[in-house]
Parts: structure tokens; sequence; C-alpha cells
């Protein structure tokens, strides 16, 4: 099993939601999160923000600020990983700054709590 963790645009989440179901995939938790690229900021700036130039976090201004994201948590077989990142990719992808971001964890185990059956028999 793999823990797929995706970070994606507040406004792409109907269309990530509907893409996630018409491939199949209907159980998955949504978050409200906020965060930032890397490339959104000069990382010599950041840098001089981070031991305390003054100078530095001024220029950051609104470039310093979080954005509101969704994250996106799908855990699934395997097998359906590459079908997931897919899903989410083509859902996202506007091939400008903010698409996103996906991850791909090992998840050891897991249990369904009304049952108790555990590994894959418990998520799909």
């Amino acid at each position: 099993m793999k823990e797929v963790i995706a970070v994606v645009r507040m406004n792409m989440m109907n269309r990530t939601k509907q893409a996630l179901t018409d491939a199949g995939i209907d159980g998955y938790f949504a978050h409200e999160a906020q965060g930032r690229g890397v490339g959104l900021a000069n990382p010599h700036v950041l840098e001089g923000a981070a031991s305390g130039y003054e100078e530095a976090v001024a220029l950051l201004g609104e470039r310093g600020k979080l954005y509101p994201k969704r994250m996106i948590t799908v855990v699934v077989p395997d097998k359906d990983v590459k079908a997931v990142v897919k899903t989410i990719i083509d859902a996202n992808q506007t091939g400008k700054p903010g698409d996103g971001k996906i991850f791909v964890m090992p998840m050891a185990d897991a249990v369904r709590v009304r049952t108790a059956e555990t590994g894959e028999k418990s998520i799909i």
C-alpha cells in the first residue's frame, strides 16, 4: 500500500474530486492547507530572512505569504499508485507555478474500524 498526498490549488478541488471519482477512487481525505513553493522568492533573500536580516525580511513582502491550498490524501494498493498520480496531474496541470506537488509514501498498514480488517482489504 502507498499513501499519495497531493497539494493542489483551491480552485482545482472540484475538478480533482471529479477526476478521482471518474478513475474509480472514491475514498480520500481533503484538508484545507496553506503553503508556498520555493520558486516564488529569491533563495538568497529567503536565506537572509532566515538569518534574521531585516532588509531581507522587508524584501520578501507579499512574496513570503502563505497561499490557500487543498491537501488530498489517498491510500491505495501499490498497483493503483501510477493511475492516481496521473489522474491528479491531469486534473491540475496548467504548466504554471503553483500547480502543486504529489508525494508518494509507503503505508505500513491500515485497519478498518468497523470490521478490524487489515492491509489492502481495509482500503478497498
